[in-house]
C-alpha cells in the first residue's frame, strides 16, 4: 500500500478523512437545497468545499453516490431538528409544542427552502431509484415518531381503540409536508399552520372523553 496514495475507504476512515467527506456532503446539501440536484455540478460542490475534483473523487466514485450521502445526511439533520417533543409524542399539550415550534421555525425563515427531503425526493423520484428509497425511507423514519406517539397515547387510553396510528401519523405527514410546501410557494407561514391544525384536529376525534 503506497503511503502517498491509499485505497479510499482508509482515507474515509481518518479523522481528517471523516471531516472532510462530512464538509462536502454539506456543502452539497446546501447547494442542492438552492439549485437543485441538476444545477449543481461536482464542480460547484468542490470549489464551495475548497476540495479539488481529484481530491472529490478520493471520497466518492461518482455524483450519484455524493446525492445518496446528501440524501441520508438531511434525514439525520431533519430528525434531530425536530425538538424534545418529537421523542414523546405521548400528550396533547406536546403534540401542540411540537406544531407551534415546527410552524415557528418556517415562519423564522421566510419560508424558504420548504422541505429539504422533500425537494430531494421530487428531483429523484424519477431519476434515480436507490436514491428515491433512500428519501422514502427517510420519511418512514420521521412519520415513525409521529406514528409511535399516537400508538402510546391510544395504549394510555388517551385516544381510541379505533385510532388507527399509521393512518393518522400518515395523515400528519402529508400535513407537514403540503403545509411546507405551500407555505414556501406562497411565502406565508398560514398553509403550513392550518395543515397540522387540521391533522391534530383528526387525532382528536378519537379522543377519549373525559381524559387528558
Amino acid at each position: 500500500m503506497s503511503r502517498e496514495n491509499p485505497p479510499r475507504t482508509l482515507r474515509r476512515s481518518t479523522p481528517k478523512g471523516l471531516a472532510t467527506r462530512s464538509r462536502i456532503v454539506e456543502t452539497a446539501a446546501g447547494l442542492m437545497l438552492t439549485r437543485g440536484i441538476a444545477g449543481t455540478t461536482l464542480d460547484d460542490i468542490g470549489a464551495a468545499a475548497t476540495v479539488g475534483r481529484s481530491q472529490m473523487y478520493h471520497y466518492f466514485a461518482d455524483k450519484r453516490e455524493l446525492v445518496r450521502d446528501v440524501v441520508r445526511q438531511q434525514t439525520e439533520a431533519i430528525i434531530a431538528h425536530q425538538g424534545p417533543d418529537y421523542d414523546d409524542l405521548t400528550t396533547w399539550e406536546a403534540w401542540q409544542r411540537w406544531r407551534d415550534r415546527t410552524v415557528a421555525d418556517a415562519d423564522a425563515g421566510g419560508c424558504v427552502g420548504g422541505c429539504p427531503l422533500g425537494s430531494l425526493g421530487t428531483e429523484l423520484a424519477e431519476r434515480d431509484v436507490d436514491a428515491r428509497d433512500l428519501v422514502a425511507a427517510g420519511f418512514a423514519r420521521w412519520e415513525q415518531g409521529f406514528r409511535a406517539g399516537i400508538a402510546t397515547m391510544r395504549d394510555r387510553g388517551l385516544l381510541g381503540a379505533e385510532a388507527d396510528p399509521a393512518t393518522l401519523a400518515t395523515a400528519v405527514m402529508v400535513a407537514l409536508q403540503g403545509g411546507l410546501l405551500l407555505a414556501q410557494v406562497q411565502r406565508d407561514v398560514r398553509p403550513l399552520a392550518i395543515g397540522l391544525d387540521t391533522a391534530i384536529d383528526a387525532m382528536r376525534r378519537y379522543a377519549v372523553p373525559g381524559v387528558s
